[in-house]
């Protein structure tokens, strides 16, 4: 596991739509945030991707390159984090937050909307030192999001007519 400083955090629909009650992953109390950025605080025992000092994304979509599905072209569907992350706990099943000692649940596996988290080391992007922590926050969701919605939806629908209409809230 690896425990980081956040620097930044983005807040998504997914945080809102959660936090409504109406989300029926929703687990409470739980520290929201999926998307954000920052600092390799510490990191445990066996990790070796990552060190103090590095600067990562936390992804919410992770891949262990190990299951059937990261094998496959299905890497968003991860059993080895999928099957506790949509509870709210980390792989093991446990939490690692708490609050006048009660157990806090995970969000998405990352809560970036706190100073400090703990995710497993598989759920981390390595990030150049230079890029600006404020900014590549984004990649965790919104632009991966995006990215994957055109050119893996759209691409085996919409570009076969070579017509599509992107919307902007």
């Amino acid at each position: 596991e690896v425990r980081i400083k956040i620097h930044s955090s983005g807040v998504c629909h997914t945080d809102a739509y959660t936090l409504s009650g109406h989300d029926p992953e929703g687990v409470f109390p739980v520290i929201l945030g999926h998307e954000g950025a920052g600092v390799v605080e510490s990191v445990g025992e066996g990790v070796s991707s990552v060190v103090p000092g590095d600067h990562v994304i936390p992804l919410y979509i992770p891949q262990c390159n190990q299951c059937k599905f990261c094998l496959s072209k299905k890497t968003n569907l991860c059993s080895k984090i999928r099957e506790t992350q949509g509870k709210g706990l980390m792989p093991d099943g446990s939490v690692r937050f708490k609050c006048r000692g009660r157990q806090v649940h995970h969000f998405m596996g990352c809560s970036t909307f706190s100073e400090y988290t703990v995710l497993p080391e598989i759920s981390l992007a390595k990030i150049d030192k230079n890029a600006p922590l404020n900014k590549v926050g984004l990649l965790g969701c919104g632009i991966s999001t995006g990215y994957g919605a055109v050119f893996n939806t759209a691409s085996n629908n919409v570009f076969a007519t070579r017509f599509m209409i992107i919307f902007r809230s």
